[in-house]
């Protein structure tokens, strides 16, 4: 089946259309970055979202996190939707360009605590219908296909406490096995889910 005709892709892509991304301002010092929210259709009301964990890296500010694909822009990037799209590519070796598309955008993020760095976050969504097998670089510890229906379950939402850069947080965050989701990651499904409820 043609993804774009998929039952549960064609509702997303319309409550994207109806509900744009709200880009961020660009004062002050900040650094640009894209993420692939990337969906694989399972069901006629359900897909699977790859969620990754980032290896352990002391020059990462997000080391060892559960987080989606993407990173930084590049200077050979056309724009953060080919950054999104490289990026998955170097990630989790994952085509978008050959094997899925971009649906839409979510609203730009910023870091809520001063301790990481000055960045903007734009989170594409897109649907992939190649080959769901990973091929993760040495930026990614594990990659996860995981049913949004499991993280959309009232039951996977708590209020949890992590620990991160020396720091402990009281955090939201969505549970999936030895998952935990928080953090910007956790905002981004958050404002996903309100968009496609």
């Amino acid at each position: 089946m043609d993804a774009g005709a998929h039952p549960f892709v064609a509702r997303v892509t319309r409550a994207l259309a109806a509900r744009p991304g709200v880009p961020a301002g660009r004062d002050g010092t900040f650094r640009e970055a894209a993420v692939a929210l990337v969906l694989r259709p399972i069901e006629d009301d359900d897909a699977e979202l790859l969620l990754i964990r980032r290896a352990e890296r002391a020059d990462d500010p997000w080391s060892g996190q559960i987080g989606l694909p993407g990173g930084g822009v590049d200077a050979t990037d056309r724009s953060l939707e080919q950054t999104a799209i490289r990026e998955t590519r170097e990630e989790v070796g994952l085509d978008l360009d050959v094997h899925g598309r971009v649906l839409g955008v979510l609203d730009d993020l910023r870091p809520r605590t001063p301790h990481l760095p000055s960045i903007i976050v734009r989170p594409f969504v897109t649907v992939y219908t190649g080959d769901p097998a990973v091929t993760i670089s040495d930026e990614v510890a594990e990659a996860r296909w995981v049913p949004l229906s499991a993280l959309r379950r009232p039951e996977a939402r708590a209020r949890t406490t992590v620990r991160a850069r020396g720091f402990t947080f009281e955090v939201e965050a969505v549970q999936h096995g030895d998952f935990t989701i928080w953090g910007m990651t956790e905002r981004i499904l958050t404002g996903f889910e309100g968009i496609i409820r």
